[in-house]
């Protein structure tokens, strides 16, 4: 499948809580550098034709303001995590504009998350003003939205199987601490490969700051940005002169093009 050229937007670069955490006074979370206030991880993905987000996480109507976004046509998930699903009801907003149903993608596991928690959007009988949602259930099967072909990667988060996604030369993975051999192989060969690197010490269901840096070397993978970062990691210029060339921490707002 041929990809058109991309734009990529990180709408968010934080961990589940978010950085600055509620009530935390560390350097971090009351750092002065914009580049540490990071929203729940989340990226905008379009091409001349085609808008489409992965996560719609607690901070979505935010970032949809923030970054002045007028059209959506889909929904991609990774996950049924609250920090990455929680903001779906307010999709609403482009159903009023666009006059359609905007389309959701997501495994079987996700799927049946966001019919529960949003079982009002998917009634025999609506209530008017809901979220109105075409549900696409995929698999590890490459589909296209509009012009642009998505393939679906298997990525691990201790024991919940979490999808990345690959966008021509783009990889996107989040909340990851294991990929499998054959799923390495859907990497290869990006341009860019976006991962979580939560911070530098070991966590059950997240890569490392380190671990993160050794899959993109094993990989060969140019370019390299970290994404879904808590406050542990540190400040973000410190950090940040410490990686290698090509490598990189996102940062919200952060843009992409290729």
């Amino acid at each position: 499948m041929t990809c058109p050229p991309l734009k990529i937007t990180f709408l968010g670069t934080g961990t589940s809580s978010g950085v600055p955490m509620i009530g935390c006074d560390c350097v971090v979370c009351t750092s002065t550098d914009k580049r540490d206030n990071r929203l729940r991880s989340s990226i905008l993905v379009q091409s001349a034709t085609t808008s489409l987000v992965v996560d719609t996480g607690p901070d979505f109507r935010q970032q949809m303001l923030r970054g002045k976004v007028k059209h959506l046509d889909a929904v991609l998930f990774t996950h049924p995590h609250k920090d990455h699903l929680a903001g779906l009801d307010d999709i609403r907003a482009f159903n009023f504009f666009s006059k359609k149903p905007i389309d959701i993608y997501a495994d079987s596991l996700t799927e049946e998350a966001v019919r529960r928690d949003f079982y009002y959007a998917f009634t025999d009988t609506k209530y008017p003003g809901i979220p109105e949602l075409n549900m696409h259930t995929i698999n590890l099967d490459p589909f296209m939205v509009g012009d642009i072909p998505v393939t679906p990667i298997q990525v691990w988060h201790l024991k919940m199987p979490v999808l990345g996604f690959r966008f021509g030369k783009f990889t996107y993975i989040t909340d990851a601490n294991r990929i499998e051999e054959e799923e390495k192989e859907k990497i290869r060969g990006s341009e860019v490969l976006v991962l979580n690197a939560l911070r530098k010490q070991k966590h059950i269901s997240h890569f490392t700051l380190g671990e993160a840096i050794e899959l993109v070397r094993e990989l060969s993978i140019p370019g390299a940005y970290f994404t879904h970062i808590s406050h542990q990691l540190g400040l973000h210029a410190e950090i940040e002169v410490e990686l290698s060339h090509g490598m990189h921490l996102a940062y919200d707002g952060l843009t992409w093009e290729g």
